[in-house]
């Protein structure tokens, strides 16, 4: 599950952009999806859509508004885009007012591997529902990132220790902690 790579997020001129330091993770969720595709998983992405009128835009900035450049996929990543492996959200989780539990149903992945932007708000939010639909859920932790370290890093933390997540180390092999 790719979690909100869009321009509105990883460009500068966006309002909700979320730093230099999250740039970096591109080309790792590059390499991951490269591994992953080959190995023939299926890769979603799960990207912020906003009305408008939505109210969590009374939460945050304007962002992601639906027709709008914030909302598409970086283009680092649109070579892995396709018309049917993309799921529009308009929350936190990517499990929230979507068709992602249908479509996992109708998979049945062993695991899902979650990456993305932001750690604490959308990436720990979709793992959390995840979790509570007992899929086994692996966070490689250099292909997440957010807007603040101290945040990224207690969204790491309570997803392995609280909810069960494995975090994956630089080679997306075995249990970082």
């Amino acid at each position: 599950l790719v979690v909100d790579m869009l321009k509105g997020f990883l460009e500068p001129e966006h309002n909700l952009y979320c730093g230099d330091d999250a740039r970096k993770i591109i080309s790792k969720v590059v390499a991951l999806l490269d591994k992953q595709s080959t190995a023939g998983a299926t890769i979603l992405f799960i990207n912020d859509n906003h009305a408008p009128n939505d109210l969590e835009l009374q939460i945050f900035p304007v962002h992601c508004v639906t027709g709008t450049e914030e909302a598409a996929i970086i283009n680092e990543l649109q070579q892995y885009k396709t018309s049917t492996n993309i799921i529009n959200k308009n929350r936190y989780s990517g499990f929230f007012n979507t068709d992602l539990e249908v479509r996992l149903a109708h998979l049945s992945p062993e695991k899902l591997i979650i990456c993305g932007v932001c750690t604490d708000i959308c990436v720990l939010h979709t793992a959390s529902d995840a979790r509570n639909r007992d899929y086994s859920v692996e966070v490689p932790v250099d292909c997440v990132a957010t807007f603040d370290l101290y945040a990224h890093e207690w969204a790491l933390s309570h997803m392995e220790q609280i909810l069960g997540v494995k975090l994956l180390g630089p080679n997306q092999e075995g249990n970082l902690r």
